[in-house]
């Protein structure tokens, strides 16, 4: 009797990378009763005036397919928020693509873009889903480290990471994990870079109305694609869940030139056909909505982060402060933990609150072995019971 060996039913590329660490986190707080400063979504509700909407969409059933790349009037307000917010001019019939989030959005984009073998430059500490994304369209990414306590970047680092392989770079800014914003001048270098070796930019910019002014500091959100000659060679990737709360709806956006569209949308409609019909008509109404919302987003965001933040360093952990998104990244060295797992498992299991560890967000995982990440977008009492529990914590 003869046997064969069994060919894997695995592919190389799925084994490559692990699940999401981060909504591993929310299982494990769910398990063991931890409140949950771990996933990004709200804990509070989201605006009335956009649920009621969504509610009526569905009652005048709008519940059939969309046109693939997204409703008429959703992608009309989406050129019209644009043009308000950013000053940019886009066609709503051949700059913009509706996808399910904007984890669907930079996915989409990178599959239509780059080829095997072509390289992709990642910040890091990244959103856990850049590296899949990389493996996943084929690319190889190139890690540029942004360091603290203002995770700023070395140029002739970032500069020796571009070569004639380079495809793209990507972009989160703000930024998640660390809060970094962008400034002008960082900015600036990083478009001539793009304009020297023909190469675009993926820009995640879901946080952008969630930001935190400074005396003598310049927090201001900048697309790259206001930059000069970077209009033609960016895909701004976007989505209602942040600025409107709704993280659960999945509806995101990406704004590019014709041409990139067009292959954005082939590959979106074999990935996921279209996003929910009726969610897209709250979001016609919701990118509409006047500027006074976006204040009011901005202040209680300062709110929350400010009542945070000192509960934190009370406890112990040196926080980096963000100037943008709604997380806090610290130092937990104090604390005397071999890594951010093993204190990450002491914080749930026995302080009763979960975070992120900062490993997650780094290509080598001893990088951040020393780090973790806490969001803030929740209600006052989940913050007040969280600092509470955290104040059992001894560095």
């Amino acid at each position: 009797m003869t046997t064969t060996s069994r060919r894997s039913r695995v592919s190389h590329k799925a084994e490559r990378f692990t699940e999401s660490v981060i909504r591993e986190m929310t299982r494990e707080a769910m398990k063991h009763g931890a409140i949950n400063l771990s996933q990004g979504f709200p804990d509070f509700p989201a605006p009335e005036q956009i649920k009621a909407r969504a509610i009526e969409a569905i009652a005048e059933d709008v519940n059939q397919y969309a046109i693939t790349w997204g409703a008429r009037d959703f992608r009309e307000a989406i050129a019209r928020k644009t043009e308000w917010y950013l000053g940019i001019e886009i066609d709503p019939e051949t700059e913009v693509t509706v996808t399910c989030g904007s984890t669907e959005g930079m996915i989409a984009s990178m599959m239509a873009t780059v080829d095997p073998g072509e390289e992709v430059v990642v910040f890091e500490p990244f959103y856990e889903n850049y590296g899949p994304d990389a493996i996943l369209s084929d690319a190889r990414p190139r890690y540029v480290p942004l360091r603290a306590p203002d995770w700023s970047f070395d140029k002739d680092e970032l500069r020796a990471a571009f070569n004639e392989k380079t495809k793209a770079i990507i972009i989160c800014n703000p930024n998640n994990p660390t809060g970094k914003v962008f400034t002008r001048v960082e900015m600036e270098f990083i478009a001539s870079l793009c304009r020297e070796h023909d190469a675009l930019c993926f820009t995640d910019e879901i946080y952008e109305h969630i930001l935190y002014p400074r005396e003598g500091a310049e927090v201001a959100h900048i697309s790259m694609a206001q930059m000069e000659g970077m209009r033609e060679r960016t895909v701004v990737v976007n989505s209602m869940s942040k600025t409107y709360s709704v993280t659960g709806w999945r509806v995101g956006y990406c704004i590019a030139p014709p041409e990139i569209t067009n292959a954005i949308r082939k590959v979106h409609d074999f990935l996921t056909v279209g996003a929910a019909a009726p969610l897209q008509a709250a979001g016609a109404f919701a990118l509409s909505l006047p500027a006074e919302y976006y204040d009011k987003l901005q202040s209680d965001y300062v709110a929350r982060r400010d009542l945070l933040l000192p509960a934190l360093e009370a406890a112990g952990f040196r926080c980096f402060r963000p100037d943008g998104a709604y997380y806090i990244m610290t130092d937990i060295t104090s604390f005397g933990f071999k890594d951010d797992v093993e204190f990450t498992r002491h914080l749930i299991r026995d302080i009763g609150v979960a975070c992120v560890p900062g490993s997650s967000f780094y290509s080598r995982p001893e990088l951040g072995a020393q780090q973790v990440r806490f969001c803030f977008c929740k209600r006052d009492e989940t913050l007040l019971a969280a600092a509470e529990r955290l104040g059992k914590l001894r560095p």
